[in-house]
């Protein structure tokens, strides 16, 4: 492996460090939400306090949650793909299917990220508030602008990554990260 492969490794793996960390924030976020739907089932079974509010918490903290884990799937490349032609064709030329591939994805989260600006700007502009709590939205949806444009540069790293390995005939470093684990190493004592 040369040198310039060794540092795309490093920064695919120190990209990968930082999405998976996001996603995990995504996590603690949805695994809050359950607490608070559960409490507030139970509290609505057992005829306690209920949580004031509760579908504007939903509203505030699911579009970060979700938002949240687009950087480490797109790095990963578990998004949604169809691969007819490419082991027919050739490696080289499935590289560039997967180039197009995620240009095409790269301009879809652009597009996202610009109206996501869009709207945060207008709650921002109107004051907009969560119904019962009046909660400011805007804030949240910034949070979530962020992460769309991050999003957008992760989506930025995988289109050079793969044109570089059209152009080269390599397979990019990203390539690892997306590979199921490799559990052949795995000898039973029986």
């Amino acid at each position: 492996m040369n040198h310039a492969a060794g540092r795309i490794d490093q920064a695919a793996a120190r990209i990968d460090r930082i999405t998976q960390s996001a996603a995990l924030i995504g996590f603690f976020g949805l695994a809050l939400m359950g607490l608070l739907i559960f409490y507030d089932g139970s509290a609505r079974a057992l005829g306690w306090p209920r949580v004031a509010g509760f579908s504007d918490y939903g509203e505030l903290i699911l579009p970060v949650v979700i938002a949240s884990c687009f950087p480490a799937g797109l790095l990963r490349r578990s998004n949604l793909s169809i691969r007819l032609l490419g082991k027919r064709l050739g490696e080289r030329a499935s590289a560039w299917l997967e180039t197009g591939a995620a240009t095409a994805t790269l301009l879809f989260f652009g597009l996202l990220a610009w109206q996501f600006a869009v709207m945060s700007s207008d709650f921002s502009a109107a004051g907009r508030t969560t119904p019962t709590r009046e909660m400011m939205l805007a804030p949240w949806w910034w949070g979530v602008t962020f992460i769309m444009v991050v999003s957008s540069l992760v989506q930025v790293y995988v289109l050079t990554a793969w044109a570089r390995a059209a152009i080269t005939g390599t397979v990019p470093a990203l390539e690892t990260l997306a590979a199921p684990p490799d559990h052949s190493a795995v000898t039973s004592d029986d």
